[in-house]
């Protein structure tokens, strides 16, 4: 199986997928728990990209830059800073740490 075999089969899946949505009875959305369940999924789905976007390299894992930049704007954020300071905090921690020299 080549590349582009599995591009379009996961097009299909993905595609497929959110048609399935369409036959979700609209009670069952309006309960408040999926409401609940379904916020709590975002979050949790955002944090795992969060940290493969950070740690991950190709097919390895990387120990870099990222990785301080994470650090730091997790402070910030714990700190409560506004989201385009934690987003500045992030940038700037990974400029400086790559201008030191951890690639």
């Amino acid at each position: 199986m080549n590349l582009w075999f599995w591009l379009l089969l996961a097009c299909l899946l993905a595609y497929a997928w959110k048609l399935v949505g369409y036959f979700v009875p609209a009670k069952l959305l309006k309960d408040p728990r999926m409401s609940r369940v379904a916020g709590t999924m975002t979050i949790g789905l955002l944090a795992s990209l969060t940290i493969v976007n950070t740690v991950a390299s190709g097919q390895t894992l990387a120990a870099d830059a990222r990785l301080g930049a994470l650090a730091a704007a997790a402070i910030a954020l714990a700190l409560r800073a506004p989201f385009l300071v934690v987003v500045i905090v992030g940038a700037g921690t990974a400029a400086l740490l790559r201008l030191l020299g951890w690639n």
